[in-house]
């Protein structure tokens, strides 16, 4: 039987397009499949942010932050927490990701023409030793275009060999199965749905219109998570993150279901650390959604005083921007899935960002005059933009006025004024003083001895109740829906292994399918930047290895 491509690639986000890519110029013919229609190309990395972990960059050098392979290396380890014998594998590609990281990755990249923002950002600063969870500086590079502008160069390679006839693409496919003709995997079958003219990320037709089996010497799943899909998620809720949350935002489309993973499972691939996942504890409703429940991050600044669902403090190192699963397990534990961020206007003009290629249209849209003027005074236009319209937002002029509105809210009485403003009060008794006992105060001086902080991130701290920083904001935070860390077992080739640790002949995998590498190379949590450049390394090395393979 005839094969119709050299190799088939399951999912056309990133880590799909950059294995087809590097496969078709290799010379292989490419068949790229995706379930959604054409104008879904590119997946989940063009609603990003396109935050990129890189290591003694130049941008870094430039902001006088030193960085090292040593110091990265080191973070990761506290960050991963590896513990288990299904980390052989994520830790060696954790490693090898670092390496990238600190060597040819922005080289890669800047030869396809990206660029980056000169400010690094600092995610993830963790609050603990020096050998726990967080970046030990700021690593987070936001490329020039944001999300849809790390898509480019891959969309434009993978169209050129389109033209050439060496890539194939083939939307409204969906794959159903695996199968073997000759000892390795080389069939590949499902479903065609319905022409569909869905702009992207809202929800396509499902209709079943035929059926497809195709061939080739290998196969690349690059089918992305399971985010999408809020009852896996909460079927694979481990249980040190308390229980699930009523209540979840999505930050993915629906269609981010998880279902090839159980594909792959079926056909004999070993899927591992389905456990190990990473929710966004400061997700706000869009007021202008693309899909169901859609919901958007705030990238916070350190300075907001955030308080759970009745108004007691988080405990230190729960800062804004400090440790999100630490964040969440906590949250899980008060009995309630929201919380609140308590600030000013003087915060929120400096220190809130939105995550999001459509929350950021200067930077999507290259626009030096764009990004100039987020130094102006005011909240830039997306955030005001939810001030005005996002349910989440309560901005009134005194305490008593903003607790009003915050119970209201929520229907519920959970926030007593006396309470809060003795936090607040106590907290403000320590801004005026050099010296302080209050952790998160020390954080804030400490973020603005970096340059980039102090000059676009971090706001003069003041107190929360001085008029003159006013009106008072309070803004509820939801679980917001995001990355799945585990994933295939895949070795350092990124070959799919099977349960007894042996290469399932034929099968790639790359992306989040493959939790970013190996099954999950994050361990139980993130430094931020890492998964899109987790696509993009292990797609490259799918592609790679794959392209050997069928010579």
């Amino acid at each position: 039987m005839a094969y119709d491509a050299d190799v088939i690639v399951i999912g056309a986000g990133l880590a799909g397009l950059a294995a087809t890519a590097e496969l078709a110029e290799a010379g292989r013919k490419v068949l790229l499949l995706d379930q959604e229609p054409e104008t879904s190309l590119g997946g989940q990395a063009h609603w990003s942010f396109g935050g990129l972990f890189l290591v003694d960059s130049p941008e870094q050098r430039r902001l006088r932050v030193r960085d090292s392979r040593e110091l990265a290396w080191q973070d990761w380890l506290g960050t991963a927490g590896f513990d288990r014998a299904e980390d052989r594998w994520p830790r060696r590609w954790a490693e090898a990701y670092v390496d990238f990281a600190a060597g040819e990755k922005r080289a890669w990249l800047h030869g396809m023409g990206v660029r980056f923002f000169p400010v690094v950002g600092w995610a993830e600063r963790g609050g603990y030793t020096a050998t726990g969870h967080g970046n030990s500086v700021p690593r987070f590079h936001i490329t020039w275009g944001t999300g849809p502008g790390l898509l480019e160069p891959f969309v434009r390679r993978v169209r050129a060999a389109a033209r050439d006839g060496r890539a194939e693409l083939r939307f409204r496919h969906r794959v159903t199965g695996l199968s073997r003709s000759a000892g390795s995997v080389d069939t590949v079958s499902g479903e065609i749905l319905a022409p569909s003219a869905a702009v992207r990320g809202t929800a396509s037709s499902r209709e079943v219109v035929g059926a497809f089996e195709l061939r080739a010497q290998a196969v690349v799943i690059a089918s992305g998570g399971i985010g999408g899909n809020h009852a896996l998620v909460r079927d694979c809720w481990p249980q040190r993150l308390g229980t699930p949350p009523r209540r979840m935002l999505s930050g993915v489309p629906a269609h981010v279901d998880g279902a090839m993973l159980g594909v792959a499972e079926q056909a004999g691939a070993s899927l591992v650390n389905r456990d190990r996942m990473w929710h966004y504890t400061e997700g706000i409703e869009n007021w202008d959604p693309v899909w169901e429940d859609h919901g958007i991050r705030i990238l916070p600044g350190p300075s907001s005083l955030w308080v759970d669902a009745t108004g007691a403090r988080l405990p230190v190192p729960l800062f804004p921007g400090f440790d999100t699963l630490g964040t969440l397990q906590h949250i899980m534990g008060t009995g309630h899935s929201h919380t609140w961020f308590v600030l000013t206007r003087k915060i929120i003009e400096k220190e809130f960002a939105l995550s999001g290629s459509e929350q950021n249209p200067d930077l999507t849209g290259k626009s030096i005059r764009g990004v100039l003027g987020r130094a102006r005074s005011g909240a830039p236009g997306p955030v005001r933009a939810f001030m005005d319209q996002g349910a989440d937002f309560v901005v009134e002029q005194d305490l008593a006025s903003l607790v009003a509105g915050m119970n209201a809210l929520t229907g519920e009485d959970l926030i007593k004024e006396d309470a809060l403003r003795r936090e607040i009060e106590a907290r403000d008794r320590e801004i005026g003083n050099p010296f302080t006992k209050d952790l998160q105060i020390t954080a804030m001086r400490g973020a603005r001895s970096y340059l980039g902080d102090k000059l676009i991130r971090v706001a003069s701290p003041h107190r929360l109740l001085d008029p003159k920083a006013g009106p008072l904001i309070a803004v509820r935070l939801n679980i917001l829906t995001r990355k799945t860390l585990g994933g295939l077992e895949t070795d350092l080739s990124g070959r799919v292994l099977t349960a007894d640790g042996e290469p399932m002949p034929g099968v790639y995998a790359a992306g989040e399918a493959a939790g970013f590498g190996g099954g999950g190379m994050h361990g139980y949590r993130s430094l931020e930047g890492t998964f899109l450049g987790g696509c993009l390394f292990s797609g490259r090395t799918a592609g790679r290895a794959a392209a050997a393979a069928t010579a």
